[in-house]
């Protein structure tokens, strides 16, 4: 339930299950911290599994299925795209484009993934239905996706961005979307593009990190006045990393979300 006049949303990323440097406590703890908090939704931004196999997907899916939410947005990242592995996110997870309505809020996720390759692009064959999904003007617009729209810190060459994203760039700032969630390089970091943040997550449960980066995760927190977002560590401490101030009407009535997926 919504904590007054709050909405607390957790973001989650790249866990990698079935890689030898996933660590299962990690993923528990994480799962055991979520539940403790009532969210009101929950949105995974891919690399759920390491190679894209059934058997990694069904493990992701078991933590997952632990987690007390009843909002859950899962989109696939380029690991899950290995050895057909899309054909077994959709079975478990739904489709791999998605959006999810609430009063005042709309959250689109975007399969920004290719099959067997780490490169990520989202399409100009997809601009349109974002920009129709978009068009509740005073709504909070979040949009996930797993790659990274604008290079990080740490992580190598820009060759880590979507292929399209100076127009998807473009598509997000004109329909007024305010904040954007990534995961891919393991990294957590925070940009700002005119009144566009965006978020990317760290691993929350492998250790395949760079440099002193730790596992952690996201929690983003609504009101009627202001956006907080927090970086969690688990079995560690909570540190805020954002704050800015909502210049849109939000409600903080979640109980009836409508969601909408596209091929």
């Amino acid at each position: 339930m919504s904590k007054g006049n709050s909405i607390l949303i957790a973001h989650i990323s790249d866990p990698h299950a079935g890689s030898q440097y996933f660590v299962s406590n990690l993923m528990s703890r994480t799962i055991q911290e979520l539940n403790e908090l009532e969210l009101d939704a929950v949105l995974v931004t891919g690399d759920l599994t390491d190679e894209g196999f059934r058997q990694e997907f069904k493990t992701a899916k078991a933590f997952l299925d632990l987690l007390k939410c009843p909002n859950l947005m899962v989109v696939p990242g380029n690991h899950d795209s290995r050895h057909v592995g899309y054909l077994h996110f959709e079975e478990m997870f739904g489709l791999r484009n998605k959006c999810m309505d609430f009063e005042g809020l709309t959250i689109v996720g975007l399969d920004s993934s290719q099959p067997d390759l780490d490169d990520g692009r989202i399409g100009r064959e997809r601009y349109n239905w974002i920009r129709e999904v978009f068009s509740f003007k005073d709504n909070f617009k979040i949009v996930a996706l797993h790659h990274h729209l604008i290079p990080v810190p740490g992580t190598g060459r820009e060759r880590n961005i979507i292929y399209d994203a100076g127009d998807l760039l473009e598509v997000l700032v004109r329909c007024g979307v305010n904040l954007v969630l990534c995961g891919h390089k393991h990294v957590p970091y925070v940009w700002r593009l005119e009144d566009l943040h965006i978020i990317n997550a760290g691993t929350v449960s492998s250790l395949r990190l760079r440099g002193f980066t730790k596992p952690c995760y996201n929690l983003i927190e609504l009101s009627e006045k202001k956006m907080r977002v927090y970086r969690k560590y688990p079995f560690g401490v909570k540190e805020a990393v954002l704050e800015f101030p909502i210049k849109k009407s939000l409600s903080c009535d979640l109980k009836k979300p409508i969601l909408r997926e596209v091929d």
